[in-house]
């Protein structure tokens, strides 16, 4: 579904993703990293329980939604992955601008 072009000049960042280590390439957004990495989930729906996960890309549907850092509610895909980042898949909906 989702596969990389080859590229050997770009460096790549570290950030975890759930718990686990994980690596990107830099300038990633944190949805292209997750996908590229095979993870296809970033949310649950607050009413069903439903796996969502990236589809627009340029941060229309938010449908990536994630925690980083502690943050609920963030948009994977309009978000840089950084070095040391903590992402992990949001259940339900999550309160704007509260820590986790």
């Amino acid at each position: 579904m989702f596969r990389r072009l080859p590229n050997n000049t770009e460096s790549s960042v570290s950030f975890t993703f759930n718990g686990a280590p994980t690596t990107a390439r830099s300038g990633d957004s944190v949805a292209a990293a997750l996908l590229a990495a095979g993870h296809c989930t970033t949310r649950r729906s607050p009413v069903s329980g439903a796996a969502r996960g990236p589809y627009c890309m340029m941060g229309v549907c938010f449908e990536c939604l994630v925690k980083i850092d502690g943050r609920a509610n963030r948009q994977a895909c309009l978000i840089t992955v950084a070095e040391g980042m903590r992402v992990e898949t949001q259940d339900g909906a999550g309160v704007v601008g509260q820590e986790a």
